[in-house]
């Protein structure tokens, strides 16, 4: 499958660097940042590199074909820091400093003109179009929901259910499949390490349903306490559903082995990816997962568009859980015919240049050597982990050994919205507040924390900004 040839469109807002016009660029030359490894990655100069010839200005050439793009020899943060204009702006006088990437991720300036470049040559509307901007956006729409499939390891593009994101996801598999699969007396295991977009459903279909939602515990380190996830499996487990990477722990918990001990009972298991998918590569046909959802804001996409994986004998047993348009076939007072899965499950106007832009993102990240880019934020987060410990009263929370790059701590004598709000002050984004998953926090007594979340495109020299200004912190009392 290939996009259609249209007419160059000149973008706006953005000059031939892909800084945006107007913005400062970051003050001064860095000197070469060394790795936790202590390797040397290349000089920061405060802008991005110039771009490559190939990511022109065009569409479609901001929408990347259904291809797999050839992979960089190596990786280093600067490789992507050059590609992503935000991370070149200043936030009260001082450059930039983003560990926010848990909330969201920034985008490459390929993902940018992506979504510009469709809006300004190539906008229409789908699948119901016989003119020829119809058939070109239906073609970039489907090249999408090919390079998810292929993103992640699903057997074929009809597996794949377009969403808002995660949280609208849960919900479609909770009202489609869950009310049709769930009844009194069975049970819904969820670990309490779960995002509140992973219980709340739960708790609502369970509630409508008469079935229970069952609270996995946590062990002291962060991790599923697997003995007791065993020991809450039974014949009446319809479904367990848990995440590959917590947002507040960074925990990642052995999903292939939970969903292989989940399906001895027949039960159904949901893999809430959302903070995993950035981080390293997925196999749904690895895992066995019954279903999986993720987020495309949280992978360098534009927000407002995500996915559903699911099984595809499992599809074709799902009733519509909206109606609408696109997703029927024909439509009177007597008798209304669907559309097959998974356009049965897309009632209406998909976001079409979210999924553009999702297309624009997978190529993006799937252009560099991830097991580089996986090694690279293991040795960040051992590096992170090794400075915050020089911080006076500086209590990281959770200590699985699997994990990805999330820093989640407390400061004595200062309040989470306290912390924030200074490292604000030196341009460093983090997020302070319960992180959407209260359960999990509480298992270490907390309300509140400070989380710092690292991507791909962070440095050791942020993280020894993050460092000093805590220190400063702690030393103004």
């Amino acid at each position: 499958m290939t996009t259609p040839d249209l007419l160059g469109f000149p973008l706006t807002g953005l000059d031939t660097t892909g800084v945006p016009t107007g913005a400062a660029p970051a003050a001064g030359t860095t000197a070469p940042p060394a790795t936790a490894a202590g390797a040397t990655t290349g000089a920061t100069t405060g802008a991005p590199a110039p771009a490559p010839e190939s990511a022109g200005a065009t569409w479609p050439g901001t929408a990347p074909t259904d291809r797999q793009f050839s992979q960089q020899p190596s990786f280093t943060p600067e490789l992507a820091r050059r590609d992503v204009p935000i991370l070149h702006r200043t936030v009260n006088g001082k450059p930039l400093v983003w560990l926010d990437n848990g909330a969201t991720t920034h985008k490459p300036r390929q993902v940018i003109e992506a979504v510009s470049g469709f809006y300004g040559a190539g906008n229409s509307n789908i699948h119901r179009g016989a003119h020829t901007m119809a058939r070109e956006a239906t073609e970039a729409y489907e090249a999408g929901r090919a390079a998810v499939a292929r993103f992640l390891g699903a057997g074929s593009p009809d597996e794949i259910v377009f969403a808002r994101g995660t949280t609208e996801a849960i919900n479609l598999v909770a009202q489609s499949w869950g009310r049709a699969n769930l009844g009194p007396g069975d049970d819904i295991l969820v670990p309490v390490l779960e995002h509140h977009s992973n219980i709340v459903p739960w708790q609502l279909v369970a509630k409508e349903t008469r079935a229970r939602v069952v609270p996995v515990p946590l062990r002291p380190d962060g991790q599923i306490d697997l003995d007791a996830y065993a020991d809450r499996l039974s014949m009446r487990t319809r479904l367990v559903a848990l995440s590959q990477a917590s947002n507040v722990l960074g925990t990642v918990p052995p999903v292939k082995e939970m969903t292989a001990l989940a399906h001895r009972y027949r039960a159904k298991v949901l893999v809430d990816g959302a903070q995993a998918v950035a981080h390293f590569p997925v196999d749904v046909q690895d895992l066995d997962a019954d279903f999986y959802v993720f987020s495309g804001h949280k992978l360098f996409a534009p927000t407002g568009i995500g996915a559903l994986y699911a099984k595809p004998e499992i599809l074709q047993t799902m009733a519509p859980w909206q109606g609408g348009g696109n997703m029927i076939e024909s439509v009177s007072f007597d008798r209304t015919s669907y559309a097959p899965v998974p356009h049965l499950l897309e009632a209406g106007t998909g976001h079409i240049a979210g999924v553009v832009g999702l297309l624009a993102a997978i190529n993006w990240l799937t252009g560099f050597d991830r097991p580089a880019v996986a090694a690279y934020e293991t040795e960040l987060l051992a590096y992170a982990q090794q400075a915050l410990a020089a911080v006076p009263g500086l209590d990281l929370i959770g200590s699985a050994a699997d994990r990805i790059a999330v820093l989640t701590f407390t400061m004595a004598g200062h309040d989470p919205g306290r912390i924030a709000d200074w490292l604000d002050r030196d341009g460093i984004a983090v997020r302070a507040g319960h992180h959407c998953a209260q359960p999990a926090l509480a298992h270490y007594g907390l309300e509140s924390a400070a989380r710092a979340s690292l991507a791909l495109y962070n440095t050791p020299e942020e993280v020894d900004q993050l460092v000093a200004s805590l220190q400063r912190l702690q030393q103004s009392g």
